[in-house]
């Protein structure tokens, strides 16, 4: 069954928590970042069921948790490949872009490094927050990037 995405849901716990941890999930912060494991979190509050298959997406602790919850890259691709419980995505265009969703920066030359989450969109200018440099509604247009990848969430199965 697929649930809509609750993109406000999503967006306030990103403004609730951007400056700060929430003390329920380990912070990664010394250890890589911890963007995607706060992106992760931001998904969970705008409703999605966490997939605790081999390949899914969980968090039960620090130690025991699926790739795709604190990878950049791994976050991806189960968002664009998952076809069973748990949050889905799409690519899309920034413009095409709402509250909620994310988009995926490569700041070095190999890889993309960053995903942040859109918090507010106002006089067509994206606000972003984010983890790891921690970010409560920052211009999209402030960060220094080589790519960007937008990741419009389509929804969220049960």
């Amino acid at each position: 069954m697929t649930k809509p995405y609750n993109r406000n849901s999503a967006a306030l716990y990103a403004t609730q928590w951007a400056l700060s941890a929430n003390p329920k999930y380990y912070h990664f912060g010394g250890i890589g970042g911890d963007c995607t494991n706060f992106i992760s979190q931001c998904l969970l509050a705008g409703g999605a069921k966490m997939n605790y298959s081999p390949l899914g997406w969980f968090y039960i602790n620090s130690s025991n948790r699926s790739p795709s919850w604190t990878s950049v890259q791994a976050l991806r691709e189960f968002l664009l490949s998952n076809t069973k419980i748990g949050p889905f995505a799409t690519i899309a265009p920034l413009e095409s872009l709402q509250v909620g969703d994310l988009i995926q920066l490569r700041q070095n030359p190999t890889r993309f490094n960053h995903t942040v989450i859109i918090s507010k969109i106002a006089n067509g200018q994206i606000y972003v927050c984010a983890h790891s440099n921690d970010a409560l509604n920052k211009p999209l247009s402030a960060y220094a990037f080589e790519e960007l990848l937008g990741l419009h969430i389509l929804g969220c199965r049960e």
